[in-house]
């Protein structure tokens, strides 16, 4: 009862500090000039992607448990992308993908990339040499996640005009300053760090009360808490009508996601982190490939009404979701 108790204290924090954090990400986005779709993509995604990136650390130096750390990103891919589905069950005027403009595509590609590659490393194990103590898609990650992040802006100037058209609309923190915006990210940042550095070895011990194993622990109750901040953000974002910048914070943050693996496995020491994790979280790997294929034919097709409360692409998603659900419980 007791690791209950502080796993909903830590996601408590989490919620809370995340929200604002996000709140006052995009205050200073504002101010710098950023549109919607470069601010969920980069650094909305990086605000809300914060917990995995700590508590993806502190698993590997503090707790000792990869197994969390990399199911704690995996699983937070496969969850983001059925916050899609939820919010598409919100938005009411039609199927959120037909609002969302064509340029998610590319930042959900490169999400399809990344993911891929992980499943791949995570099929291969021990038979990928390795450089150092890390293993060669930890390089893979980093080079693609620079490239994604330089053409996503590439892309985002040649829509300049529409992106002046944004920021002239969005501009609502006027009475706000630099100063405030940043002292108050700080903090917030603070206090979402501290609770994250305590999820893993919470995790590790529901974990071993359950007896549901570290792969399900880390890919479910983990994953989801530390993707709390990416509910409130994009739930508030689409009641705003702001659809571009919560869905390019769900597509970012898989980018990011798979980034921090990286980062995971440079602060494992033992070797390449993915050889050390077990094989069942290519099951993620590939069920958050699928859910981020179906949102792309979603967002191409463009399908202008929803017959039930769900577009028939985040119908796909859910299944996707459940199917996922179920074969990690049967694998744990």
């Amino acid at each position: 009862m007791l690791l209950w108790i502080e796993f909903i204290i830590c996601t408590t924090a989490i919620v809370l500090a995340g929200t604002r954090l996000s709140k006052y990400g995009d205050i200073i986005a504002e101010k710098t000039g950023l549109g919607k779709t470069w601010i969920g993509v980069v650094l909305m995604a990086s605000v809300t992607s914060l917990p995995e990136l700590v508590t993806g650390i502190s698993s590997v130096t503090y707790a000792g448990v990869p197994d969390i750390a990399a199911g704690d990103v995996l699983g937070s891919c496969v969850f983001n992308m059925l916050i899609l589905a939820v919010l598409d069950a919100i938005y009411r005027p039609m199927p959120i993908s037909a609002k969302a403009h064509h340029g998610h595509v590319l930042s959900a590609g490169f999400g399809i990339l990344l993911l891929g590659i992980a499943a791949l490393s995570l099929f291969l194990g021990n038979r990928i040499p390795p450089i150092g103590w890390i293993g060669p898609y930890t390089l893979l990650f980093a080079v693609i996640y620079l490239i994604a992040m330089r053409m996503i802006y590439s892309y985002e100037k040649r829509r300049f005009s529409d992106l002046i058209e944004e920021i002239a609309v969005e501009l609502k923190y006027e009475e706000i300053t630099m100063k405030t915006a940043v002292v108050n990210y700080i903090f917030n940042a603070v206090i979402v760090i501290i609770a994250a550095i305590f999820l893993p070895k919470i995790g590790e011990g529901i974990a071993e009360s359950t007896g549901l194993g570290q792969t399900f622990v880390g890919n479910i109750f983990i994953a989801v808490s530390t993707s709390l901040p990416e509910v409130v953000v994009s739930v508030a974002a689409v009641k705003i009508d702001a659809v571009d910048l919560a869905i390019g914070n769900l597509f970012g943050s898989n980018i990011f996601n798979i980034f921090i693996l990286s980062l995971d496995d440079l602060f494992f020491i033992k070797g390449p982190i993915l050889s050390f994790v077990q094989s069942s979280h290519a099951v993620s790997a590939v069920s958050a490939v699928m859910m981020t294929a179906i949102a792309i034919i979603g967002l191409t097709y463009r399908n202008e009404k929803k017959r039930l409360f769900l577009a028939w692409d985040s119908i796909g998603i859910v299944l996707v979701y459940v199917v996922n659900l179920m074969l990690l419980y049967m694998m744990r």
